[in-house]
């Protein structure tokens, strides 16, 4: 029963994405504010669904964001993306560039406000990275980062890229590290099991720390439900 509900949640999750896109089309020309609302829609309908047939919810912990932030993410499943885009006003996402370059998806994507990351890390790149960057602190938007650069099962702890450090200096904001244990719950491939996502938003991270100190505090900050 539990692979039946996955696959029908997954079947479910396409239909919604592929008609929030073509619909979204009008919407990203007509506002740029107005298509960051209907993706956090987008986002909030894929999460009820998760609820209603996987028995899938979260349980929230800690203070959300106030103002500009850098929100470092634990990264292990595709749920904190979706609850993370419902739970933050009008972020903007760094994400890696063959996403950003994906036809429609991220045309769409590029509306909403992104971080494109090449890994490539070419003169160009980076400088189209730090212009976004600049972008972003300039429109006073909050930034969502997953610090370890992929998902991971859940247990693992892999050490940070240095594009977040690069990142953090640029963008001279504090950050909030949020914690997750969703890779026990929502792992690759299909399945996914009933329970509660816990997230655990931390403390607000001054900015203008040493790189070591700064992804010493997010990497442990970000693993702590790693139980």
């Amino acid at each position: 029963m539990t692979v039946i509900r996955s696959l029908l949640f997954l079947l479910l999750a396409y239909t919604v994405t592929l008609a929030t896109m073509l619909i979204g089309i009008p919407v990203a020309i007509a506002s740029r504010r107005g298509f960051s609302r209907f993706a956090r829609g987008w986002a909030r309908t894929l999460i009820w669904l998760a609820r209603l047939l996987l028995g899938v919810r979260a349980q929230i912990e800690g203070r959300l964001p106030d103002g500009p932030t850098l929100v470092a993410a634990k990264h292990e499943s595709a749920y904190e993306t979706l609850l993370l885009m419902a739970l933050l006003d009008d972020p903007v996402i760094v994400l890696k560039r063959e996403l950003a370059d994906v036809p429609l998806f991220g045309r769409l994507t590029r509306r909403h406000g992104v971080i494109p990351v090449d890994r490539t890390a070419n003169a160009a790149a980076l400088r189209l990275m730090l212009h976004a960057a600049d972008l972003a602190r300039e429109q006073r938007r909050t930034v969502l980062i997953f610090p370890e650069g992929t998902r991971v099962p859940h247990g693992e702890a892999p050490k940070l890229q240095a594009g977040f450090a690069g990142l953090y200096g640029r963008l001279e904001m504090p950050v909030v590290p949020v914690a997750t244990d969703a890779g026990r719950l929502w792992p690759r491939g299909i399945r996914k099991v009933p329970g509660v996502i816990r997230f655990r938003f931390g403390a607000p991270i001054p900015a203008g720390l040493p790189r070591k100190a700064i992804e010493a505090e997010v990497h442990r900050a970000i693993n702590a439900l790693n139980d």
